[in-house]
């Protein structure tokens, strides 16, 4: 087997500028279906190249910094994504954001949770996390969520579900604001919260089954997850015509197209997720599931907010009354899921069930 390390070139050093040029060869283009094909098999090696990068980063700076960067990273390119197709115009862009952001959060706080802490349990029996952490991460999603994509419903400034200027540059400050404090304590003030324990808390010995990569090593590793990332995002916005395509001759609503893209690019992290929750990590599982969902609040809503100056339109951030009721269910859940600093199986099925009542209410609302 080839050390994942090396200096030779293997195919994850080779996909990634493979599938940003062709991404920049077929953008602005309409690809036919060999072209679609090649595009969907080069965006699932792009995906599995990120979640190898992202690794080798991780081992060579630790956690918490690893997830970080993945979910960063991820989270940049996916509000580039949004504003190129608002910008672009079209139909249903002044609720883009809204549905992009709220997709994510469904997707990280159940979908990656849960699939976690299902794969962990199933393997290990119970899995174990450290609550502190954790819950600090939880309580920060749950209160940007609630302001940035729940209070538009109930001002009463300007009508709709939308903020009045002030509103949301005190929305878009405040989240910046949050963020930032949680990125202090998770990576260095209380830095010891986000790393993985074993059952009664103590913390679990780094793994040291491979050396750990040089600083150039590192660098190139994180120059490719970014080309890799940059290449996700592009071949989903390509896949993204005939999705929406299939979708209208489906007679679904047109957020169904939102929710598939939000699938394509969290895949790396998702997988990444799992991996991590098979080697008995379920910290670091937890660590990119809320702080992905965070991240794409905490730095979408800013950007969106600045962005709106050359906007034209109405900038929808208010969820509509079924999606709001998700959105306590899952708070509640996640609530039961942490407190105890283990979880089984159940817990990760109840998670799952909630994201298949999303993605059934986004199919039949």
């Amino acid at each position: 087997m080839r050390d994942p390390h090396s200096r030779r070139l293997g195919w994850t050093e080779i996909a990634p500028p493979v599938a940003l040029l062709a991404l920049l060869l077929v953008w602005g283009r309409h690809p036919g279906p060999l072209g679609l094909t090649v595009a969907a098999l080069l965006l699932a090696t792009a995906v599995l190249a990120a979640v190898h990068h992202a690794e080798v980063v991780a081992h060579r700076v630790g956690e918490p910094f690893g997830s970080l960067v993945l979910a960063v990273a991820v989270t940049v390119i996916e509000v580039a994504l949004i504003l190129t197709l608002m910008l672009s115009g079209g139909d249903d862009t002044s609720t883009l954001a809204r549905d992009t952001v709220f997709a994510a959060v469904m997707i990280t706080c159940n979908g990656i949770v849960g699939i976690s802490l299902l794969v962990g349990a199933i393997k290990f029996g119970t899995t174990h996390f450290n609550a502190e952490g954790t819950g600090a991460a939880l309580a920060c999603v749950i209160t940007l969520a609630v302001v940035c994509l729940v209070l538009p419903n109930f001002t009463t400034t300007t009508p709709g579900p939308e903020f009045s200027g002030s509103q949301l540059a005190f929305v878009a400050v405040a989240s910046l604001a949050l963020y930032a404090m949680f990125v202090v304590t998770q990576t260095v003030r209380h830095r010891d919260f986000f790393l993985p324990v074993m059952e009664g808390g103590e913390l679990m010995p780094e793994e040291d089954h491979a050396a750990r990569p040089t600083n150039r090593r590192a660098l190139l590793s994180l120059a490719l997850l970014l080309v890799s990332l940059l290449a996700v995002v592009g071949l989903a916005k390509i896949e993204s015509a005939p999705i929406e395509d299939a979708v209208k001759s489906l007679d679904l609503p047109q957020a169904v197209v939102g929710v598939i893209i939000a699938l394509l690019v969290l895949l790396p992290e998702s997988i990444a997720a799992v991996n991590a929750a098979r080697r008995d990590r379920t910290q670091i599982s937890l660590n990119l599931g809320y702080g992905s969902a965070m991240a794409s609040i905490g730095l979408t809503i800013p950007t969106i907010a600045v962005a709106s100056i050359w906007l034209d339109g109405p900038l929808d951030l208010g969820l509509d009354n079924s999606y709001i009721v998700l959105l306590a269910l899952t708070a509640v859940v996640s609530v039961l899921t942490v407190v105890p600093g283990r979880a089984t199986r159940l817990q990760g099925g109840v998670h799952l069930m909630v994201l298949a009542s999303y993605l059934v209410l986004s199919v039949r609302p």
